[in-house]
């Protein structure tokens, strides 16, 4: 069995960033960059797996600077077998990320995809369910927990608006981690000596001859307004009078 895991470069979640002075995207010097949180998860789920199946490869890919390699190593150091890093100078929106992943994952042919739920840098939500698409196989998001029929199937329970709903895809497919799938576990220190010698394959985004062309653009980004202290209200009245005068939300 071949797990392939998507491992984004993000800023970490504690970072207050600022926004450039362009107003088109965030000011990066001095930013602390880690894996992307869902990632990690879906990279422990893919090494419990490893630990239960015999034989199981577990492979990185992320797509980006060099810097990247930075959060594959990490991801090494947990366990996982190889990474690949797709070299990508320019930022690619999510349908171009989801055109460069189902090169690689064409080339590679993994039983099972495990990616996070969304990024946290722009909670997009959208590159697992677009890739799935374009790769035509079945897809299961928001996992809280994987259990696999051996390579033929995978029951997967999801987290949905009204609880909890358990599910049954073929493999090979396409299943995202949600934050209470599993707690990550720490490298350790023979881990991160052994990630030094692990195989990193950098492949440049030009040799997949993937169309990278924007769909999406972002034109201007703003800081949300800061928030006013609230204030009491003597009855329902003046309650709705101030919800329909000043909040003007009614």
């Amino acid at each position: 069995m071949k797990i392939l895991v998507t491992t984004k470069r993000v800023p970490d979640p504690e970072t207050t960033l600022k926004i450039n002075a362009e107003g088109t995207g965030f000011q990066t010097d001095n930013v602390k960059w880690v894996v992307n949180p869902f990632d990690e998860i879906a990279i422990e789920e893919a090494l419990r797996i490893k630990e239960k199946v015999s034989g199981t490869e577990v492979v990185l890919v992320s797509i980006g600077k060099k810097e990247s390699q930075e959060q594959l190593r990490t991801g090494l150091a947990m366990g996982a077998d190889r990474a690949i890093l797709v070299l990508a100078d320019e930022t690619l929106d999510q349908l171009a990320v989801a055109r460069v992943l189902r090169k690689i994952v064409e080339q590679e042919q993994p039983t099972l995809l495990l990616m996070g739920k969304q990024a946290v840098d722009d909670d997009a939500n959208a590159v697992p369910q677009m890739l799935a698409e374009l790769l035509g196989w079945p897809q299961a998001t928001f996992a809280s927990k994987v259990e696999l029929a051996g390579e033929a199937s995978a029951k997967v329970t999801r987290e949905v608006d009204g609880g909890l709903e358990t599910i049954e895809v073929p493999l090979p497919a396409v299943v995202t981690a949600d934050l209470r799938l599993n707690e990550p576990r720490y490298a350790s220190l023979p881990g991160i000596m052994k990630a030094r010698k692990k195989e990193l394959k950098e492949i440049p985004l030009a040799s997949l001859g993937v169309d990278t062309a924007p769909k999406v653009k972002t034109v201007k980004l703003d800081t949300p307004p800061k928030r006013q202290g609230g204030k009491k209200v003597g009855s329902v009245q003046d309650l709705i009078a101030a919800l329909h005068n000043e909040a003007k939300v009614i």
